[in-house]
């Protein structure tokens, strides 16, 4: 692929909006310097609580068009970021939402929760073929909260970086090729606490009724866990902020702070935070880059 960017990241997200509120500013930033930056969405998010009045009819229970409605408020949020390549897993409506975690919706035939691990990865393996990503980030094993799809997303995106990698593998998909460097999302414990004073500090000021804690923060860790810290800055945090926005009929967002549909006010993190798979702590302060120490090629 001598006609490829040097740098190739790939993210593997469950739903319409995680990877705004995610990787959002690490994605515009990448884009901005030409690195090539592939999202894959594992479902349409068909089982999302929906925010705005205006828009409930959407909901599963009215007309259920909620994932056809997020396929829309996705593709606005990749065009903020930058981003153009952006696929669903199998397709575009290949796996339905399962909904959190207990619910019936969990046991649906099609639901992403009962798709066959290998049938799922190996849509994967597709485009790692064809992309051929020296980075691949997407959620710890515990999908950073424990929704089903999240967890799932982990299993997918694990097991396609290695099947990915093995020439015995459904080699009609094209040379294998082995990622890299793979990353787990996080959010580092001082981001965390520095980031509920803030909002702590705002107090009234808020427009949502209440204030979360960091216990409705997915994936916090210990900060020698973080491998990786993104500074977003004003321009790729202001890409954030309006990629999030994009995704209005599940976020609420009010200047640096945000509130899903539990309407309770949570920080909007302008540095993303990055743990190398696998490992339980980091060697040295957290690198810059996604890319650091990475040949290219």
């Amino acid at each position: 692929m001598t006609d490829a960017p040097e740098r190739r990241l790939l993210l593997v997200h469950a739903h319409p909006d995680d990877e705004s509120i995610n990787n959002g500013a690490t994605m515009a930033r990448y884009a901005a310097e030409g690195a090539r930056v592939t999202l894959v969405t594992c479902t349409l998010g068909e089982e999302g609580e929906v925010i705005p009045p205006e828009l409930a009819h959407l909901a599963p229970e009215r007309d259920d068009t909620l994932g056809a409605h997020r396929v829309g408020e996705l593709a606005a949020a990749m065009r903020e970021l930058g981003v153009t390549d952006h696929r669903f897993l199998g397709g575009e409506g290949r796996y339905r939402d399962s909904g959190m975690m207990g619910l019936e919706t969990n046991d649906r035939p099609g639901c992403f929760w009962q798709a066959p691990l290998d049938e799922a990865a190996g849509h994967l393996v597709t485009v790692i073929r064809e992309v051929r990503p020296q980075v691949l980030v997407t959620y710890d094993p515990n999908g950073g909260y424990g929704h089903p799809d999240h967890i799932k997303a982990h299993r997918v995106a694990m097991r396609g970086a290695e099947l990915a990698a093995r020439e015995d593998f459904r080699p009609e998909l094209g040379p294998p090729h082995t990622v890299a460097r793979v990353y787990w999302n996080c959010v580092a414990r001082s981001a965390v606490e520095d980031g509920f004073a803030r909002l702590r500090e705002q107090g009234r000021a808020i427009p949502f009724p209440g204030i979360a804690t960091a216990d409705d923060v997915p994936g916090v860790v210990d900060d020698e866990q973080v491998a990786v810290s993104l500074v977003g800055g004003e321009r790729f945090m202001g890409a954030k902020n309006a990629a999030m926005r994009a995704h209005a009929s599940q976020i609420a967002v009010d200047g640096p702070f945000f509130a899903l549909s539990n309407d309770l006010g949570q920080p909007l993190f302008g540095t993303e935070h990055y743990r190398l798979a696998g490992r339980p702590g980091a060697e040295g302060a957290p690198r810059d880059d996604l890319f650091a120490g990475l040949e290219d090629g």
